[in-house]
């Protein structure tokens, strides 16, 4: 797919790459090669025909931007590639031409080419979830016992630790990060059903190649089509949209923690990073700008799944095609939250001692008559962090270790 500069600018490369029209088109012929191949291995065409499909799958052989205009009339991206395949195939071997796509239907193409793809897409977010909760980890152990105000309706509460609010950021990023797993275990599986869901063309074979199809792909194999039982799909891109809601929280804080009248934290600078075009003298949380936006676009896209649902009959009209339009901007979102959070708590600046100068200004409105010192008034959060960062650094290592 082809991005705007100003989407490009709050996601990652890497997350681009994995929905580039090329790249979804490449998966969709792997679909067609997958396909040909476990109709092979069980008997239903010969292997030499077979090869013949896969010889002819790769993208660089087709005019891309060519078929993405060809489909807008076709009505699906599908049926101009599946032809052109037909036409490549056909030049080396005609029989084997007439096996192209042999009972599947053009959304069992799309769906496990988009599933494809997302999977590249989940293991880009557990990976930089990966690397942020183990930051934010050291950072919170770090910072277990330094005092900082806790703030409630934006206003000076009491004090807290700066262990303890860390701990809260980290918490819910931990969940997303395992929840995520769950939702994918469920939701990357294959999609082959043929016209109607019900393999018909092939036969009594038509779960044999079914099961072997979600072998070659590294799927699981699904009890039935879902061509319009899109609850567990759109349950996964829920829980990115959950995910964006989590970073967006943390990002709202930096970026409070980083006025410069509060000036209790900073994102690195140098390089041209937080620069001002009029005011040399600012330094901008553009990390926590990226992670903002991308939470304030969320809520849409989500939305957007949730009313494609309603899908009609064994087919959607134009609701799935909405659903396949709105996907990735989830996961380009998400990605590029993720991305600008990982640089800036890799460099995060913690003034401790502006912490104490803002918490005096307040201490005696808050503890009329105290005579413990922050550190004092800290400790019931600090014990709290404690105990919190000990489990979340075990659920950490279990979700880090290999199964």
């Amino acid at each position: 797919m082809s991005v705007s500069i100003f989407d490009s600018f709050l996601t990652s490369s890497d997350m681009i790459a994995v929905f580039d029209d090329a790249a979804i088109m490449q998966s969709m012929l792997r679909f067609e090669q997958a396909l040909a191949q476990a109709q092979a291995d069980v008997g239903l065409l010969p292997q030499t025909t077979a090869q013949t499909i896969a010889d002819a799958c790769d993208v660089q052989r087709y005019d891309v931007q060519a078929l993405i205009l060809a489909s807008r009339r076709a009505g699906s991206l599908a049926i101009p590639l599946v032809k052109a395949l037909k036409d490549t195939v056909a030049a080396s071997d005609k029989p084997a031409a007439a096996k192209v796509h042999f009972g599947g239907t053009s959304q069992d193409v799309i769906d496990t080419a988009m599933v494809l793809a997302t999977r590249a897409a989940v293991q880009l977010l557990d990976d930089g979830l990966h690397d942020l909760t183990g930051r934010l980890l050291q950072l919170a152990e770090q910072h277990v016992a330094t005092p900082v105000l806790a703030r409630t309706l934006m206003q000076p509460a009491q004090i807290t630790s700066l262990g303890f609010k860390m701990a809260a950021w980290l918490a819910p990023l931990v969940r997303a990060r395992a929840r995520l797993r769950v939702a994918a275990a469920r939701a990357l599986q294959l999609q082959l059903g043929g016209a109607v869901g019900t393999l018909d063309v092939m036969g009594e074979r038509g779960p044999a190649v079914a099961e072997r199809m979600a072998a070659i792909l590294g799927l699981r194999a699904p009890a039935a089509a879902w061509h319009t039982q899109r609850d567990e799909w759109v349950r996964l891109g829920l829980e990115v949209a959950l995910l964006s809601g989590s970073l967006g929280k943390v990002a709202t804080d930096l970026s409070l923690m980083a006025q410069g009248e509060i000036a209790e934290l900073a994102e690195p600078s140098g390089d041209g990073r937080g620069g001002s075009s009029a005011m040399a003298h600012k330094r901008n949380p553009v990390s926590s700008m990226i992670a903002l936006a991308a939470a304030a676009r969320t809520p849409q896209h989500a939305a957007a799944l949730l009313a494609a649902m309603g899908q009609q009959h064994e087919r959607g009209l134009g609701n799935w095609q909405a659903e396949l339009a709105e996907w990735p901007s989830l996961f380009l979102s998400a990605h590029g939250s993720l991305s600008a959070l990982n640089e800036a708590f890799a460099g995060l600046q913690v003034d401790s001692a502006r912490m104490l100068r803002n918490i005096g200004d307040f201490k005696e409105l808050m503890y009329p008559g105290a005579e413990q010192d922050a550190a004092q008034l800290a400790l019931p959060a600090q014990r709290l962090a404690e105990q919190q960062l000990r489990q979340l650094g075990a659920d950490i290592t279990d979700l880090s270790t290999p199964t």
